[in-house]
């Protein structure tokens, strides 16, 4: 059991920007890969961006460029700094963290953009 607590989402327009947070519990040991996945409306969740403990990033195509992951390992922290928010960037927005072959989810955050 490994909780993780995501913050920051809230409504925008398009062209805005948001800065999401997810921090992991001071006692979790052991965290490979942090990332950020979505569900939009209607569909499945989907991959935006992992980053490793190295800083090696992934990114969907849909957000290169306008999306930017990071985390502080020391602190357990991941964040998703989105600027340039389009309507379709509307979603739940979920933290995901690795350990050993576990995955671990917090419970979303979401993010609205108006058009």
């Amino acid at each position: 059991q490994v909780p993780l607590v995501e913050s920051g989402g809230g409504l925008v327009q398009t062209g805005g920007s948001l800065r999401l947070s997810c921090a992991a519990s001071r006692s979790v040991f052991g965290i490979s890969v942090m990332g950020w996945y979505r569900q939009p409306p209607g569909k499945q969740r989907e991959l935006v961006a992992t980053i490793t403990t190295g800083g090696v990033t992934n990114y969907a195509d849909s957000v290169k460029g306008r999306f930017t992951i990071s985390r502080d390992n020391a602190k357990n922290t991941v964040s998703l700094q989105m600027s340039s928010l389009k309507p379709e960037d509307t979603a739940v927005y979920y933290c995901n963290a690795q350990v050993v072959i576990q995955f671990y989810w917090g419970q979303g955050t979401q993010v609205t953009v108006s058009s």
